[in-house]
C-alpha cells in the first residue's frame, strides 16, 4: 500500500503533466453590449450645460469633448503577462475583449486603442486582437450618440544603452482594421534576444515554487517560446511584400516612419514615457531626435506627457551626470532640491568604510560615482543588496507635480518645444509642433484608469511580489565594494521597488470633435485639437481669438505680426459617487464587474470640483543655434485665480510678442487625495511606497495634489 506522502507526490506529479504544459491565453469575449443612446444623450447633456455656463450666447463653439486613452496593453504584452502572474498577488488574464468592457462600463470612454509591444505580439494574436477592435466597434443605432470608437495599433518599444542610440518608446495607432499593415512593426532585431523582455525567463522558474498554479508560468514559457520562434522577416524587403507570419523590426524611427510609408495608410505616432530614466541612459536629449532619422512631422503629431509612468511635461535645469567634450561624465553636486544618484552612492559608499583607510574609502566613493554614472538607469546595482530606502530621493524631481521616475529632463516636453535645429536653415529652423496628450499606460487591459484614485495595485503599475518567499536575491561578492552595473537591456534588475513610488493611476486625453463617429474623432487628433488631463475629466478650451483666420483653437500654428490675445474656458471635474451606475451593474456579470471594476466605475454626481487657477506657460524656441534654453521656457508666465468655482473664463494679451512664441496653458483644480499624490520629499519622513508585500498591499498611498489638464500649445510665428 502506497504510503501518505507518495499518494501526495502522484496526485501533484499528475496535476503538473495533466494541466502543466503551456499554452495560448484566449482574446476573450465581450459581455456588455453597447451603451443605451438614453445614456449617451445625458451624458452629452451635462457638456452642454457646462457650455452654456462658459460660451453663453456665442454660437461658434460647436465642438463637443470626448475622452479617451491611447495607450492601452493587454496580457498580450510580455511585461503585462509578467506583472500579473500569481507571486504577484493580483488577478491574472487581461485580455483584449476585457479592454472593451472596461472602457465602456467602468470608465465610461469614448474612444481608446490597443497598443501591445509588437516585440512580443504573434501573428496570430495581431489577428485576434483586430477581431476585437472589430466588435468592440459595433455600437447603438443612433450615429449620433456613438458610444465607443476603438483604434487598432501597438508600441514600438526602443530602448539602447547610450545617449545616441536610444530612441525610445512610440505608439503607432492607425483609423481603422482595413486600413492597417499586416503585422505589428517592433524595435526588437536579430541576435538581441528578447531585450528587455528577456528578464521575465526568470518568472517562469517560479513554477516549481508555486505548483498549485504550474501552468499560469507554463503559458509564459509557451509565450517566450512562441515569439522567439517567430521569424525574423528578410531586411531590405517592401513592407508590402513580405510574408504575414514573419516578425518585422525598424532599428530607428526613419525606418519606422519608412515601413509605415509603403504601406500608405494614414497614422499617428505618439512619442511617450521620454522623461522616464527607468530604461532612458543618461544625458539622452530631444535633440538627437531633432532631424530626419528621429522625426517625421506629418506623423509625430501629437506627445503623450503624462501617463501612469509620470509627467513628463516640465523642464529643469538639474543634472544627474555632466559631460565634458569628449562625453566622459562627471558627478554634479547636490543643490536644495536635486540630488544626483552617483552622488549619493558615494554618500553610501563612505557607509560602508568601516575598517578602511582613508585612501581606500576615498577611491571606493569615487568608484561607487563612476560605477552609477556607467549604469545609467540600473544604479541599484552598484548596490544591489541595499536597501530602496538608501538612495534617497537621487535623480528625481523634487518639486515636478506627480514626476516620472528618474526625471531625465532635457526629454521633457518644454524642452523639446524649446529647441530648435538649424542644420538645414537658419530662417527656417526645424522644430517640434506637439499636441499634448494624456493617456493611462496601463497593462491590464483597464483604459482610463484614472477616473477614481482607488486600488493602487491594479489601477497603477505598482506591482511587486506578494511575499518575501518570491523576492529577487542578489548576492554581490562584496556588499561593501559597488559593483558596475551591465547595461544591456535585460541583464540587470531594474529599481522596481523604487519605481513603484512614481506610478499613478495615469493620465486621460480629451478631443474636441464635430461628432462620436470614428472620422470626427479621427479628425481631431489629426488636427490637434487634444489636450491632456492626469486623470479627471476636466472641460478645457484654449483659442487664439485676433489671428489673421479669427478664432482658432488649441494646436494651431499660426503667422501673424499684432500682439496675440487669448482666451481660456475650464470647468472642473464632477465629483465621483462611491460605486458604479445602475448601468454598468446591469450590463456586465457581478464577476466580471468585480474583477475589471474592482466595485468602483466613473459615476459622476451633479456638483464639480473647484478650479484654483489658470497658468499660462510660454516658450520661445530657439532663434540661434546654441540659444540657451533656461530663459525660453516662463513657467509660468500668467498666473489667473479662478474665484473658488467650478467654472473659469480667462482673456490674455502677450504684449511683449516679439519672436516666434509657444503658448499653452494649465487648469489647475482643488487639491485632492490621489495615489503617490505627493513627492517624495515632501512627506514628513522618508518612506517608499513599494508595490511589493513591503507595503501594505491594501495601501492606496494618498496624498494632496492639484490634479490638472493641459492644453496643446497654439504655435504663434513672428513673420
Amino acid at each position: 500500500m502506497a504510503s501518505p506522502n507518495k499518494k501526495i507526490f502522484f496526485l501533484l506529479f499528475s496535476l503538473i503533466f495533466i494541466f502543466g504544459c503551456g499554452s495560448d491565453v484566449d482574446p476573450g469575449e465581450i459581455e456588455g453590449a453597447p451603451r443605451s443612446s438614453e445614456s449617451i444623450y445625458q451624458q452629452d447633456l451635462r457638456l452642454l450645460q457646462a457650455k452654456d455656463l462658459l460660451f453663453g450666447d456665442e454660437l461658434s463653439e460647436t465642438t463637443q469633448i470626448l475622452f479617451g486613452d491611447l495607450h492601452v496593453h493587454t496580457t498580450y504584452s510580455i511585461d503585462a503577462f509578467t506583472l500579473e502572474l500569481p507571486m504577484m498577488g493580483l488577478q491574472g488574464v487581461h485580455d483584449s475583449s476585457m479592454a472593451c468592457d472596461f472602457a465602456r462600463y467602468c470608465a465610461n470612454l469614448d474612444f481608446f486603442s490597443f497598443n501591445d509591444h509588437a516585440e512580443g505580439l504573434t501573428p496570430e494574436h495581431w489577428r485576434q486582437q483586430n477581431k476585437i477592435v472589430e466588435q468592440c466597434n459595433v455600437s447603438n443605432s443612433d450615429p449620433v450618440t456613438n458610444d465607443l470608437v476603438v483604434f487598432p495599433g501597438w508600441e514600438w518599444t526602443q530602448i539602447g544603452t547610450t545617449k545616441e542610440n536610444h530612441w525610445g518608446h512610440r505608439n503607432v495607432i492607425f483609423k481603422d482594421i482595413y486600413n492597417l499593415p499586416a503585422r505589428p512593426i517592433g524595435a526588437r532585431t536579430p541576435n538581441s534576444g528578447l531585450g528587455v523582455f528577456d528578464t521575465t525567463e526568470q518568472a517562469v522558474g517560479a513554477r516549481w515554487l508555486d505548483i498549485f498554479n504550474f501552468k499560469r508560468y507554463s503559458d509564459l514559457k509557451w509565450l517566450l517560446n512562441e515569439v522567439r520562434n517567430i521569424p525574423y522577416c528578410e531586411a531590405g524587403v517592401n513592407s508590402t511584400e513580405l510574408p504575414l507570419d514573419c516578425y518585422e523590426y525598424a532599428t530607428s524611427p526613419r525606418e519606422l516612419f519608412t515601413k509605415l510609408d509603403e504601406w500608405n495608410y494614414d497614422s499617428i505616432v505618439i512619442p511617450h514615457g521620454q522623461s522616464w530614466g527607468y530604461h532612458v541612459p543618461l544625458g539622452t536629449s530631444w535633440d538627437n531626435r531633432l532631424n530626419a532619422e528621429g522625426h517625421d512631422p506629418n506623423k509625430q503629431i501629437l506627445l503623450e506627457i503624462m501617463s501612469g509612468h509620470g509627467n513628463s511635461e516640465e523642464y529643469r535645469d538639474i543634472a544627474s551626470a555632466n559631460f565634458l567634450q569628449d562625453d566622459e561624465m562627471i558627478c554634479p553636486e547636490p543643490t536644495d532640491d536635486f540630488l544626483p544618484c552617483c552622488w549619493q552612492a558615494g554618500e553610501m559608499q563612505k557607509k560602508r568604510c568601516d575598517g578602511l583607510t582613508e585612501e581606500e574609502c576615498n577611491a571606493r566613493v569615487e568608484l561607487a560615482k563612476r560605477y552609477t554614472l556607467a549604469g545609467g538607469p540600473y544604479t541599484n546595482m552598484v548596490f544591489p543588496e541595499a536597501k530602496p530606502e538608501e538612495w534617497l530621493s537621487c535623480d528625481q524631481c523634487t518639486d515636478c507635480f506627480k514626476p516620472a521616475f528618474n526625471y531625465r529632463p532635457k526629454q521633457s516636453a518644454q524642452y523639446a518645444l524649446a529647441i530648435s535645429n538649424f542644420d538645414q536653415s537658419e530662417e527656417d529652423p526645424q522644430r517640434y509642433n506637439f499636441g499634448f496628450i494624456a493617456s493611462t499606460d496601463d497593462h491590464t487591459a483597464r483604459p482610463g484608469t484614472g477616473y477614481k484614485q482607488y486600488e493602487r495595485r491594479k489601477m497603477t503599475f505598482a506591482t511587486g511580489v506578494k511575499s518575501k518567499m518570491w523576492e529577487y536575491q542578489y548576492k554581490s561578492e562584496d556588499p561593501n565594494f559597488p559593483e558596475i552595473p551591465k547595461i544591456t537591456p535585460g541583464e540587470s534588475q531594474p529599481d522596481s521597488e523604487r519605481v513603484s513610488s512614481f506610478v499613478y493611476p495615469g493620465g486621460i486625453l480629451a478631443v474636441h470633435t464635430n461628432g462620436r463617429g470614428k472620422d470626427a474623432i479621427w479628425t481631431a487628433l489629426k488636427n490637434k485639437n487634444v489636450y491632456g488631463t492626469s486623470g479627471p475629466r476636466i472641460l478645457l478650451w484654449f483659442d487664439l481669438i485676433n489671428s489673421p483666420q479669427g478664432k482658432v483653437p488649441m494646436g494651431s500654428e499660426i503667422k501673424m505680426s499684432q500682439n496675440p490675445k487669448f482666451i481660456v474656458r475650464a470647468a472642473a471635474s464632477f465629483k465621483q459617487n462611491n460605486g458604479c451606475p445602475d448601468e454598468s451593474v446591469d450590463a456586465l456579470s457581478s464577476d466580471r464587474l468585480e474583477y475589471l471594476c474592482a466595485g468602483e466605475c466613473y459615476n459622476p454626481s451633479n456638483e464639480r470640483h473647484i478650479l484654483e487657477s489658470i497658468e499660462v506657460i510660454k516658450i520661445t524656441p530657439q532663434s540661434y543655434a546654441g540659444e540657451s534654453i533656461n530663459p525660453l521656457i516662463q513657467d509660468p508666465w500668467m498666473t489667473f485665480p479662478c474665484n473658488k468655482t467650478g467654472e473659469c473664463i480667462v482673456e490674455f494679451e502677450d504684449q511683449k510678442f516679439s519672436r516666434d512664441s509657444v503658448y499653452y496653458v494649465r487648469a489647475i483644480q482643488e487639491a485632492t487625495p490621489a495615489i503617490n499624490g505627493s513627492s517624495i520629499s515632501e512627506r514628513e519622513e522618508f518612506k517608499l511606497c513599494k508595490g511589493s508585500f513591503r507595503t501594505d498591499l491594501n495601501d492606496n498611498c494618498l496624498s494632496l495634489v492639484n490634479e490638472r489638464a493641459w492644453s496643446s500649445p497654439i504655435y504663434v510665428n513672428k513673420p
